[in-house]
């Protein structure tokens, strides 16, 4: 499977994996989104937001995002939906992204 499953500790790795995750449009949507959304995002709200009508695509998308450090997923207590928000990597990485 092709993304980024590891954040690598090189500086000259990490600008290239940052370059990677710009040019994913659905990974950079999710990130947008989690950085509005300073209380996270469920799977649904992530699943509905990309517009994709792909649960596993959107799974996969998590699942990377969360292998490289940049997104972590909180369980919430007493039934209610779990919430993906971003890391302190995470608010990095989107802030370099986000650049002008």
């Amino acid at each position: 499977m092709k993304g980024i499953w590891t954040w690598p500790s090189e500086p000259a790795e990490q600008a290239k994996a940052i370059l990677k995750v710009a040019r994913e449009d659905e990974l950079v949507s999710i990130l947008t989104a989690l950085t509005e959304s300073p209380e996270g995002l469920s799977n649904a709200e992530l699943d509905k937001l990309l517009k994709n009508n792909s649960q596993w695509r959107t799974r996969i998308h998590l699942e990377e995002l969360l292998a490289t450090g940049l997104v972590q997923y909180n369980v919430q207590l007493f039934g209610n939906a779990g919430r993906y928000e971003l890391t302190e990597l995470g608010r990095s990485v989107m802030s370099r992204i986000q650049a002008p």
